[in-house]
């Protein structure tokens, strides 16, 4: 016999423009930069929009068009799937990892951070200190969603929480304040770190040593083995 799992999403966090959205354009085409970092799928969207506006207008006639460096498989497809090709991949997908392994381009690199408003400061700071030239801009912001009575519901019934990122924590814990005690699937040790910082139990977080889809595929399945029980519901962030 074959025990079903019920799988339901909850939208844990919403995505605004930054306070620098206005001025990337401006200052991509006038920057002269040697690199562009895009660090998350939404980041990607984001530069795709005033990326391919300037290529219409063809400013790479007027200026260097800049290698881009994507962090993680996932930003690296939409990027590819805006038209963008991408010059370099971190072995993993974080931020650490980016700064120790992105090759420079002669003295005082130059690169372009469009970058979340909530993100640490990991990359310009390790970059700096290699020597680089960083820029970074506030393009977007994420913020909390607003869940429903029926989300709250589902969530409270939740045993497997599926957190992609940080801010999927903290949207988490505002809905269901209090609510650490779910096996926390993460797709990467941030996710996690996150998590422990919140109170979440050691015993309860889950995530693969390398962070992408496939490893996350397997920490759902860890926290399902952890259980005694079949979840009723098993909720993807």
């Amino acid at each position: 016999e074959t025990n079903l799992v019920q799988l339901e999403e909850l939208p844990c966090i919403a995505h605004a423009d930054g306070p620098d959205l206005d001025r990337l354009g401006s200052v991509l085409m006038e920057g002269d930069f040697d690199y562009v970092a895009v660090t998350s799928p939404e980041a990607a969207k984001v530069l795709g929009a005033v990326w391919n506006d300037l290529d219409r207008k063809e400013w790479w006639k007027t200026t260097n068009q800049p290698a881009v460096t994507a962090v993680g498989k996932a930003t690296e497809a939409a990027l590819l799937e805006l038209g963008i090709s991408v010059e370099f991949c971190p072995s993993k997908a974080t931020a650490k990892t980016l700064v120790a392994e992105l090759p420079a381009k002669g003295e005082n690199t130059s690169l372009l951070y469009p970058a979340s408003a909530k993100a640490p400061a990991t990359l310009q700071d390790g970059l700096t200190a290699r020597g680089f030239q960083v820029t970074r801009l506030n393009t977007y912001d994420t913020v909390t969603a607003t869940w429903t009575e029926q989300e709250e519901e589902i969530g409270n019934k939740t045993q497997i929480a599926c957190f992609g990122s940080p801010s999927a924590v903290h949207g988490w814990l505002k809905n269901c304040p209090g609510n650490s005690n779910v096996m926390a699937a993460c797709i990467g040790e941030t996710s996690a770190a996150a998590c422990r910082e919140q109170g979440f139990p050691e015993s309860h977080i889950y995530f693969p040593e390398k962070p992408g889809i496939p490893g996350w595929a397997e920490a759902v399945t860890d926290a399902l083995q952890s259980l005694e029980t079949v979840p009723e519901f098993l909720v993807g962030r």
